[in-house]
């Protein structure tokens, strides 16, 4: 009955999870790879083994790395300065504590904020926050189907192998 209890658990993790990607505050990610985990230990690692579980912790600092760089590729991608880069990683921290609408809007206005502080010319300031916006919103694209690679990689190597 406790191997129930455990699955049980691994399925929330992952749902959580999944949730976590999208939802601040959260480390989707790895709560899915603690999921997985927990399902590869609950099964004695018996079709849940030890490449899955490398690829999955791979693809889980992969998440992570997308995550830190897109907001930062996009406003360089837009040509700002390096204060636009930092104000948009800046108002990311700062979008927190607003939940999505925040970290949306954050970077946005963080690259704008940096933008203005060295050129003063509004409309590169909002491209800056333009890109860092598309950036972020490129970033939670990678990051959503990365944790969906990790639970297919996970579901196929239980019903598969």
């Amino acid at each position: 009955m406790a191997t129930w209890g455990f699955w049980l658990l691994a399925i929330v993790l992952m749902g959580a999870g999944i949730a976590g990607t999208i939802l601040p505050a959260m480390p989707g990610p790895i709560l899915v790879f603690a999921g997985v985990f927990l399902a590869a230990w609950a099964d004695g690692f018996t079709r849940i083994g030890a490449g899955t579980l490398v690829i999955a912790g791979l693809l889980t600092a992969l998440a992570y790395a997308i995550d830190l760089a897109a907001g930062a590729a996009g406003v360089k991608l837009a040509g700002a300065s390096r204060r636009a880069v930092a104000g948009a990683a800046i108002g990311v921290l700062a979008g927190l504590f607003f939940g999505f609408p925040g970290l949306v809007i954050g970077p946005f206005v963080g690259a704008v904020v940096g933008e203005l502080t060295v050129r003063r010319d509004l409309r590169s300031a909002g491209r800056a926050g333009l890109f860092a916006g598309l950036g972020f919103a490129v970033g939670l694209a990678a990051k959503l189907a990365i944790v969906f690679t990790i639970v297919g990689l996970a579901a196929m190597a239980f019903f598969l192998f």
